[in-house]
């Protein structure tokens, strides 16, 4: 079974970590097919937008521990995080599309900076969020000390990072770490709820808010401003705009396309 699950319907790509036996830990193999799978929906013009969630009863647990204890199979932490996981945060971010955290289960290490990297991050009630790194002696990685701070704040993100302590989904959402809490028994077909609703808007406006709030993390108020006008005017010239203006005006809901 791959450890990487791909399913596309409804213009939506739902992407499964699918180790579960290990918690979908990553080896190398899976974060090379997860960045390979980022990739193809990139370019699939028919997936409008991507769920990423876990098999089983945890999102990720981040590394495999085991992979980076053996002499052979250990690729080294420099290969680690240039090839795996700085990879994939980058992919997350970059992609102009709207990207779900569908996140079902135990999201630690990595795999709870994975979570925190995409757009818009759900998480199944009983979820806990863990960054472990320090109890095991490591510093967080795969963009945890750039999200996280801007998250939650600095005081609460530092004490974390340092402390390991878990947080459950409640707390995430309360403090900002997260959207919002999904009920269990409804879990899944709130999650294809929104990733339906959000495969339907449109997608070229979509992309450039995402680019629009990538770029407020460093820009001075000056930048930030003629990036709003400069893709306002390319949103403005939009199919999407033209429909959406169109379906205001003659009161019905607009048929957007993603151009």
């Amino acid at each position: 079974m791959s450890s990487i699950l791909l399913k596309i319907e409804n213009k939506v790509a739902y992407i499964t970590l699918n180790r579960p036996e290990v918690f979908n830990s990553f080896n190398r193999d899976m974060a090379f097919l997860l960045q390979d799978t980022l990739d193809a929906c990139e370019k699939n013009e028919d997936v409008r937008a991507i769920v990423i969630t876990g098999s089983g009863k945890a999102f990720c647990a981040g590394q495999d521990l085991k992979e980076v204890t053996d002499p052979e199979l250990n690729p080294g932490f420099k290969k680690i995080l240039d090839e795996h996981y700085n990879p994939i945060i980058t992919r997350i971010r970059s992609i102009k599309k709207p990207i779900i955290g569908g996140i079902n289960g135990v999201a630690a290490g990595a795999g709870a900076n994975i979570a925190l990297a995409c757009d818009v991050v759900v998480a199944h009630e009983s979820v806990s969020f863990i960054q472990a790194f320090s109890l095991i002696g490591l510093v967080p990685d795969s963009a945890g000390t750039y999200f996280l701070p801007r998250l939650i704040g600095f005081q609460k993100a530092l004490a974390l990072a340092m402390l390991g302590d878990k947080i459950s989904a409640e707390e995430a959402e309360n403090i900002g770490m997260i959207y919002k809490v999904i009920p269990s028994e409804s879990f899944e077909e709130d999650v294809k709820r929104l990733a339906l609703k959000l495969a339907n808007m449109p997608t070229k406006a979509l992309g450039m808010i995402k680019e629009l709030y990538n770029k407020s993390m460093t820009n001075d108020l000056e930048a930030q401003l003629a990036l709003e006008s400069k893709l306002q005017i390319e949103a403005a010239q939009s199919e999407d705009y033209a429909e959406g203006v169109a379906a205001f005006i003659e009161k019905r809901k607009p048929n957007f396309k993603g151009k």
